[in-house]
């Protein structure tokens, strides 16, 4: 069981930690989704019937995060960010821009980064879900449509429209 556990879910753990902070939107919330959701995959290992593992782990990881947070936070609750956070605009900063070492690509780069991490928290959770999963995690449609358990064309749909609203809200802050 524990070499089958280690090779379904531990390489999709990096994938599921990164869901369940989006979903949470607090670092150790998101540590209490992730430690009950590998409690649950390793409790139900024995009923996954093989197919794509990484869909599974993240379909049981959102799971886990919604349950988790009608359990544990007041409706309406809003988390206040974290100050070490590491999902921050820094941390999804360009390399290319640090390896030219050039201050003003810098400085653009992390502006746009910080834009766009305040654009994304601004999303409802389905949204930010679907775009977390596919231009975060690289996420096919069809993987996507697994781990939420939804139809294809909701996917594909709902990325389109998530892209839109990012954009207007992304073209509202540059010209402000």
């Amino acid at each position: 069981m524990n070499e089958r556990f280690n090779t379904v879910v531990l390489p999709h753990l990096g994938d599921a930690a990164r869901l369940a902070r989006m979903c949470t939107r607090n670092r150790a919330d998101a540590e209490d989704v992730l430690q009950e959701a590998t409690v649950r995959l390793l409790r139900f290992m024995g009923t996954y019937r093989g197919g794509d593992a990484r869909s599974w782990v993240l379909c049981v990881t959102r799971n886990t995060a919604f349950t988790w947070m009608r359990r544990n936070r007041r409706p309406y609750h809003i988390p206040l960010p974290d100050a070490d956070d590491d999902q921050s605009a820094d941390a999804w900063s360009n390399a290319e821009c640090q390896e030219r070492h050039d201050p003003f690509d810098i400085e653009a780069r992390r502006a746009e980064s910080e834009a766009l991490c305040r654009a994304i928290d601004r999303l409802p959770c389905k949204q930010r879900e679907i775009v977390i999963l596919r231009d975060f995690n690289g996420l096919p449609y069809s993987e996507i449509a697994a781990a939420l358990q939804v139809p294809l064309g909701t996917v594909m749909s709902r990325l389109s429209r998530t892209h839109a609203e990012l954009r207007l809200q992304l073209g509202r802050a540059s010209a402000a």
